[in-house]
């Protein structure tokens, strides 16, 4: 008998890992033991990069040291500069990120050794993805690159980067969260691809490089772009219920519910359903939440669906001023941190990862020559 295929890998145990647990049927995310909810409250990007690397929260001292080789890095080399430069106005900004990302393999060559271990990679991309992705989207619309921001923390810097303009405490605060919240989340398609390319002792940028193009998939990045594009296709709340429905009744999608691993609702919905009024009650701008509160009814009544990260995310982004096209790019400034923690794991206990297929094709068929084959 052959053995049952599990499509997708859905419920496989690849791997052993400290750094992301999920507990799906009682919706809890946990990084390194800390519970996603504390480190939403009180920790920053920078803390939790930290602990997703070194496996502990960092002292101060730790914590400025870490910050202090992190803000040099963001000034991207004139040879990547250029490059962006020459890329078609029509690029994509993933497109940009990725060929851009694998450039800067080429001009990092301490860190793309095979197999090389060192933190310096994941800091220099970690820095220098929301510089990539501010240059290259700036050049599309015409504009100068912005000056790097060196006083500015990672949030408020990439906040700068990709609207032009400093944010409020608040919007800097709520940016900083959505960063924690997307920084991991254990196997999911990319990280999977990071390991992947990992376990075959090639380097850091080499992994990440791959895990951006698996992101860039509308299947695993882009959903909150989708969410945005169903808010904006209604002329006012009371239409929302009604857009919904008609969805639902071609069957199609809604974006920004379900979960392959929860069963309940995603904690980071949770989370940033709030900041999503928050920045709206400042903004004086309730019209994306009180949308998103009316989709999220109507899913759950009909589908019994909770929602995921993804609902939530994209009116923040929005209410920051971040255009719909940066949010996957805006996605991988977070994730790679995540990205680069699982790569650093995969070296320290190296195992090819080469999963077997269940085959379905034919078999013992005879050669047949070119000159007696018919089509």
């Amino acid at each position: 008998m052959p053995e049952e295929v599990q499509k997708g890998l859905e419920d496989v145990v690849a791997l052993s890992s400290r750094i992301t647990f999920i507990d799906g049927k009682e919706g809890r995310l946990v990084y390194e033991g800390y519970d996603i909810r504390e480190l939403a409250e009180h920790s920053t990007f920078e803390e939790v990069a930290y602990l997703l690397w070194y496996g502990r929260l960092p002292t101060t001292t730790q914590l400025e040291d870490l910050r202090g080789r992190l803000r040099p890095l963001r000034t991207l080399p004139e040879e990547l500069r250029a490059l962006l430069d020459r890329l078609p106005a029509t690029a994509s900004p993933m497109d940009a990120l990725r060929t851009a990302v694998s450039a800067l393999a080429t001009l990092e060559p301490g860190e793309t050794r095979t197999g090389a271990s060192s933190i310096g990679g994941a800091l220099r991309l970690t820095a220098a993805l929301p510089t990539i992705i501010s240059e290259q989207h700036r050049r599309r619309q015409g504009l100068a690159p912005l000056p790097v921001r060196p006083e500015l923390d990672h949030a408020a810097h990439t906040l700068y980067q990709l609207t032009g303009r400093e944010g409020t405490p608040l919007e800097n605060r709520a940016l900083d969260v959505a960063l924690i919240l997307h920084a991991d989340h254990e196997l999911n398609a990319s990280t999977f691809a990071a390991r992947v390319t990992a376990s075959t002792l090639s380097d850091l940028y080499s992994a990440v490089t791959s895990a951006i193009g698996t992101l860039k998939g509308p299947l695993h990045g882009g959903a909150n772009e989708r969410v945005m594009e169903l808010l904006r296709s209604v002329a006012n709340d009371e239409e929302i219920e009604a857009a919904v429905q008609q969805r639902l009744a071609r069957h199609e999608r809604i974006m920004g519910f379900g979960h392959r691993v929860y069963k309940v609702e995603d904690p980071r919905a949770t989370i940033l359903r709030d900041w999503s009024r928050r920045l709206g009650e400042a903004a004086g701008n309730l019209t994306w939440y009180r949308r998103l509160r009316r989709v999220e009814e109507v899913v759950h009544r009909e589908k019994g669906l909770y929602p995921n990260v993804d609902l939530y995310s994209g009116s923040v982004y929005t209410l920051l001023g971040i255009p719909d096209d940066l949010f996957t790019p805006l996605f991988a400034v977070s994730r790679v941190a995540g990205w680069t923690a699982h790569v650093l794991e995969e070296y320290e206990d190296l195992r090819l990862i080469r999963p077997v297929a269940q085959y379905i094709g034919p078999n013992h068929l005879t050669y047949v020559p070119i000159e007696q084959r018919t089509a």
